[in-house]
């Protein structure tokens, strides 16, 4: 609901019955706010408070303000979607006023609205996944391993044009499996972009490793190349510079990789790309997670492709991937019984998953175009907020815009981004945070950090003002204008001084 229709739902108490039935006919809502002079809502009124007062023969002009009437159900600004759920069901209504503190009238909540989430990233799947799955089961490769796992391997390193690739249970594993193979041991440092998930780090810690968090740059909200440069020579004057540096590649995004690999060069580090958000991206015309001496892929059910759960560890050197391999199904020995000599994981992913990828992979490019559609009519909806700022995307990068991210400038941008998700999550409408960076997270505490510049955190400054939206490629037309209107109107009322429409 944008601004203007919610004000056609707003009449004075003065409005007559006859102007009140016109109205609520005209907006098709079943439900009128009717407010005192100065925006406080006094009480709703429904087409059947209408039609009762039509049977009491009340006359047409008489005003609202003497109908009979009950202290209306309300919710306030900072209630959840449980809490209007709750009292829709309670009361057996299905309007719900939203008043601020001063009880004025700011939001209608609908029923039918809330039963119609719009999700952050839901999975899309298609027709042709179904053959492999049908195939998979047809010839009973049901377990982990199978033709399809060998096939999604090779069709992914071809597409992101890396030589060899094993497909695994998910990007945290391969992440874990690639710091093994890179030798990381207990009591390393390893070097890790601070603005991501969890995921990216915690195989850190399973290593017995240390981490330590480097901030983004304001360009691409990457890894920064002169946070990485200061650590890495502070390191080496310590006599400490880490086992390796995991880039990760944000929301669709690649990482400044000519910026980043140079320094990690010069100082004889290896390069784990956290490739997890970005299948599909481009760098200067190159795949992104082929640039690292490891790349990984997520297939989690909210990414660009999904195999309900999966990961991918990709490298040009066949001797890592063979090792990956060993490693992800148990440690194996090549004995005729189970013969082991070293701790193995149980980190393959499984035929019929595998088979869900392969049909996925062959839509990715629609995947990627879609949802950078999505991001142009966000983009183009919004462009009257100057407090909007949408994610950079450099030259010379094609993101995926796997999730669509913006920050609100000015002011108590905090305070205001809070509002908004609140807004939206009050009509079932799935936003969140950019991340929580990794070195304000309480599992960190203590953690290496180093800032973009002296008094410049810009991980904190993106997480505090940053705002992600539905960015699914399943999005519909309808969904998508939902989503706008709800958005428009939630930016307007976290505004200071713009209370109501």
């Amino acid at each position: 609901m944008n601004a203007k229709d919610f004000s056609a739902l707003c009449v004075p108490v003065n409005c007559t019955v006859a102007e009140a039935l016109a109205t609520l006919n005209q907006n098709g809502r079943g439900v009128l706010l009717v407010l005192h002079p100065d925006g406080r809502l006094r009480r709703t009124l429904t087409d059947g408070d209408l039609r009762r007062a039509a049977l009491g023969h009340v006359a047409g002009a008489t005003a609202i303000g003497q109908l009979p009437e009950n202290p209306p159900v309300t919710l306030g600004e900072n209630a959840t979607l449980a809490n209007a759920l709750a009292l829709l069901d309670q009361y057996q209504i299905d309007h719900l006023p939203v008043v601020d503190v001063a009880g004025r009238a700011v939001d209608l909540v609908l029923r039918r609205e809330l039963s119609q989430r719009i999700w952050l990233s839901s999975p899309h799947l298609g027709e042709e996944e179904t053959a492999f799955v049908e195939d998979a089961f047809k010839t009973n490769w049901i377990a982990p391993l199978g033709p399809h796992v060998d096939g999604f391997e090779r069709e992914l390193a071809a597409r992101v044009g890396v030589g060899h690739a094993a497909a695994v249970s998910s990007g945290t594993a391969a992440i874990h499996l690639g710091l093994l193979l890179l030798g990381v041991e207990a009591g390393d440092a390893v070097f890790c972009s601070s603005l991501t998930f969890v995921g990216s780090c915690n195989p850190i810690l399973y290593c017995g490793a240390r981490p330590v968090f480097i901030d983004a740059e304001p360009a691409s909200w990457n890894m920064s190349p002169v946070a990485l440069e200061r650590a890495l020579e502070h390191a080496r004057r310590e006599n400490r510079l880490p086992r390796c540096v995991i880039i990760v590649n944000l929301y669709g995004q690649s990482a400044d990789m000519d910026a980043l690999l140079p320094l990690c060069e010069r100082y004889g580090v290896p390069v784990l790309e956290d490739a997890a958000e970005s299948l599909g991206a481009a760098y200067q015309g190159r795949a992104s997670g082929s640039f690292g001496r490891i790349g990984v892929f997520s297939f989690n059910g909210n990414k660009i492709i999904t195999t309900s759960g999966g990961g991918m560890l990709v490298a040009d050197d066949e001797a890592l991937v063979i090792r990956a391999r060993k490693l992800s199904t148990q440690a194996r020995e090549p004995a005729a019984h189970y013969e082991h000599v070293e701790t193995g994981f149980n980190y393959r992913m499984s035929n019929v998953l595998a088979g869900i990828g392969r049909g996925q992979l062959r839509v990715l490019e629609q995947r990627v175009e879609q949802r950078r559609r999505v991001f142009g009519i966000y983009r183009d909806a919004l462009a009257d907020f100057g407090q909007v700022q949408w994610m950079p995307e450099p030259e010379g990068s094609r993101s995926t815009r796997w999730l669509t991210c913006f920050t609100l400038e000015g002011a108590r941008a905090a305070q205001r981004r809070d509002r908004v998700l609140r807004s939206l999550e009050r009509h079932s409408i799935e936003a969140r945070p950019v991340w929580k960076p990794m070195h304000q997270q309480p599992l960190f505490r203590g953690a290496p950090y180093f800032a973009h510049a002296d008094g410049n955190d810009v991980s904190a400054r993106l997480f505090e003002a940053g705002i992600c939206l539905p960015s699914g490629s399943n999005l519909t037309d309808a969904q998508l204008e939902r989503v706008v209107d709800h958005l428009r109107r939630a930016l307007l009322l976290a505004e200071d001084g713009r209370a109501a429409a």
